[in-house]
């Protein structure tokens, strides 16, 4: 640890440059992802807006619990099953996976092929899970 501090004391200016360019690249991909709603915000689009929820979590995750009206098309048929997101494309859509992580990938392809609204559930079903909320569980 005292040669790393050693180090950035010989070389600040590397280390802001460094440290600037870690943070450009996490703005930059938390943009490009789309913003995140926490399990209040998803409830509240849900109540008022009708919004879909996309659980992109595999069938046998997905049959162990999940929220209730969510539509469930893994991340990999993304692609190939996107004719069933089409007639939704005004609707506020909000992406679920099982950490909040994998979901960003899946809003980009939403974004692109022409939705409007696109979120992401922050903390994905543990989020939900955590905050005791109910799960349909088939």
């Amino acid at each position: 640890m005292q040669l790393f501090i050693e180090f950035i004391e010989k070389n600040w200016m590397l280390a802001l440059v460094w440290g600037a360019l870690v943070l450009a690249l996490y703005v930059y991909e938390s943009m490009k992802a789309g913003k995140s709603v926490g399990v209040q915000g998803l409830s509240d689009l849900v109540n008022r807006e009708q919004a879909i929820i996309l659980d992109i979590r595999e069938a046998s995750e997905f049959k162990q619990g999940h929220i209730i009206n969510a539509w469930n098309i893994p991340q990999k048929d993304i692609e190939n099953r996107m004719v069933e997101l089409e007639k939704s494309k005004d609707k506020p859509v909000v992406v679920v996976c099982k950490l909040g992580q994998s979901a960003s990938g899946v809003t980009k392809k939403l974004k692109a092929e022409g939705f409007s609204r696109v979120d992401k559930l922050a903390g994905g079903m543990t989020e939900w899970t955590s905050a005791n909320l109910p799960l349909v569980k088939s």
